[in-house]
């Protein structure tokens, strides 16, 4: 078998931490939702979603998007759905229907805020009572949790099989944009994070990291131009496992050109963590 198409131990971990994810969706679900933090901002209640979205932008000033790629149930299943349908998504203008659906929101749950006078109470637990979304009790009133489950594994899982590897991110998720605005704003301010640059110079056009990718990059265009960053890169590191010449290399650095440079590193410089990849043996 050729050993470039062997997972790395790496990415076998990353795989294994979705899948734990997603599986862990029916206790976390209310901690991501949507609709939850719009009741809460109407009570004026800093509610758990809404420290989570303000944490995903936080962290996103260092780690760009991180959580998208290791940590996200919604990745986790669009990543099991490229067993059915493999076949890259068109990116572009598509990408901006999620800004779409997340611009409105976002100033409804400010509007519903400002109405009840300001956010002056966090309540990290409202709506769950149990602190889990499993042990919220039916309410007549409400669809119940399970529904709600349904309907959002529904929404991902559809969208990646009829249309290709996480659909769903590219155009319906409302958390990508917390994240993706942190990173610009990292970038505006030339803030320290975790990039990916390249060496074109090592690079032989053979396009495994354009297939590797699971948000349909053009990665090999991105390396030819010098520019690693982008927008819906979410450092998963698949171009750099999958990549058999070394052409990648991550760093924890200012924003620069995305091309690792051929000068010695001296006093000061950044850290520099080459990810070469360790094949596992069969």
């Amino acid at each position: 078998m050729n050993p470039t198409s062997r997972l790395r131990t790496r990415q076998r971990l990353r795989r294994l931490l979705l899948l734990l994810s997603f599986v862990l969706l029916p206790v976390t679900l209310y901690y991501f939702s949507p609709v939850l933090v719009l009741g809460a901002a109407s009570e004026g209640v800093v509610n758990g979603s809404l420290l989570v979205f303000a944490l995903m932008l936080a962290g996103a000033l260092f780690l760009g998007r991180l959580w998208c790629g290791w940590g996200c149930p919604a990745g986790g299943l669009q990543d099991c759905a490229t067993l059915v349908n493999d076949r890259a998504v068109p990116g572009g203008r598509c990408n901006w229907i999620k800004w779409g659906i997340w611009i409105p929101w976002v100033a409804l749950i400010a509007v519903l805020a400002i109405r009840a006078g300001g956010l002056h109470g966090v309540d990290p637990f409202y709506g769950l009572e149990g602190g889990v979304t499993l042990d919220i009790p039916e309410d007549p009133s409400a669809p119940p949790w399970y529904l709600i489950y349904f309907i959002v594994v529904g929404l991902f899982l559809g969208l990646a099989l009829l249309i290709g590897r996480r659909a769903g991110c590219h155009y319906v998720c409302w958390m990508a944009p917390f994240m993706i605005i942190g990173r610009k704003v990292s970038n505006l301010v030339r803030g320290p994070a975790l990039r990916l640059t390249a060496r074109p110079d090592l690079c032989t056009n053979c396009l495994t990291c354009n297939r590797h990718c699971p948000m349909s990059l053009d990665v090999n265009v991105m390396v030819r131009s010098g520019t690693m960053d982008d927008s819906e890169c979410i450092l998963c590191l698949s171009c750099v496992d999958g990549c058999p010449r070394q052409v990648f290399s991550l760093r924890y650095d200012r924003l620069g050109p995305g091309v690792h440079s051929r000068r010695t590193e001296g006093a000061g410089a950044a850290q520099d963590f080459p990810c070469r990849p360790v094949h596992t043996t069969e």
